[in-house]
């Protein structure tokens, strides 16, 4: 089945469109297919494929008012097996437009229902505040990747992130689940950022990655060149985290599988017995 992820932070700056260009790049070099959808209207993630403005005649804002569907709009970039649907100017005003749009929080749902199976993974790269735009990302995913720098207001905010995902799940998304917390920006020199991972773990416990994504000038580099770092350096420290990063969720996706299928066989041996 296709995984929606909603990678979002209400907080700018903390390596949120950079997770999702070098994740979906990671995912799609072991032979996912991948969709990223670029809801921030200032199009960083497009820029970081190197889309150029005029190849952006259709994108998440056209979608999002129904006049193209996901596929018409979808882009594909230089990484094999790896889509976009990108931003544009126009994105920039959907918020005051959705305001007045019938069931305005269900729109990517409703346009993605035709991607089901055409995809591995699709991910949101949401804008950093708790919009309109970000509400539709929750609504169509089934779990949220929180990106969180580790400096000294990392944590700031994020609680109320938390809640605002179990008020999603409660009115809109059952099936809404944090799915785990990446650590970002982190600089193994600075007594700082230790700390700040030691705290998001003893807060978040297991749902903190093992994968930590340091502070790298090629990670920097890269979106000048319209290239995720993976395919710009990819022998670079970050490149190499964002691919262990990759195997790290893929493993833990067919540990929770297995998991799930032995519950399974328990209640059916269970009912069996009964």
């Amino acid at each position: 089945m296709t995984r929606y992820i909603c990678i979002s932070n209400q907080k700018g700056g903390v390596g949120k469109t950079t997770t999702a260009v070098n994740l979906a790049t990671a995912m799609a070099a072991v032979g996912k297919q991948v969709l990223v959808i670029d809801l921030d209207p200032q199009g960083n993630a497009s820029t970081g494929f190197g889309i150029d403005r005029a190849a952006r005649a259709r994108g998440t804002y056209e979608v999002l008012f129904g006049e193209c569907t996901v596929e018409d709009a979808s882009v594909q970039t230089k990484v094999p097996g790896l889509s976009i649907v990108p931003s544009s100017i126009h994105l920039s005003g959907a918020e005051l437009e959705l305001v007045d749009v019938d069931r305005r929080e269900l729109r990517f749902k409703e346009a993605l229902q035709d991607t089901e199976n055409k995809y591995d993974y699709v991910f949101f790269d949401c804008p950093p505040s708790l919009s309109l735009l970000t509400l539709n990302a929750l609504v169509a995913s089934d779990s949220v990747l929180v990106p969180l720098q580790c400096e000294f207001f990392a944590l700031e905010g994020l609680s109320h992130l938390v809640k605002t995902i179990e008020r999603v799940k409660t009115v809109y998304n059952d099936r809404l689940e944090l799915m785990g917390v990446v650590l970002t920006m982190h600089d193994k020199r600075n007594n700082l950022s230790n700390q700040v991972a030691d705290n998001v773990r003893s807060y978040f416990g297991d749902k903190v990655y093992d994968t930590i994504i340091p502070r790298n000038v090629r990670i920097s580099e890269a979106p000048s060149f319209g290239l995720p770092a993976i395919v710009y350096d990819m022998k670079s420290v970050g490149a190499q985290a964002y691919i262990q990063l990759a195997k790290e969720i893929i493993r833990r996706e067919k540990q929770e599988q297995a998991a799930q299928a032995e519950q399974q066989a328990q209640a059916m041996e269970e009912g069996e017995a009964a």
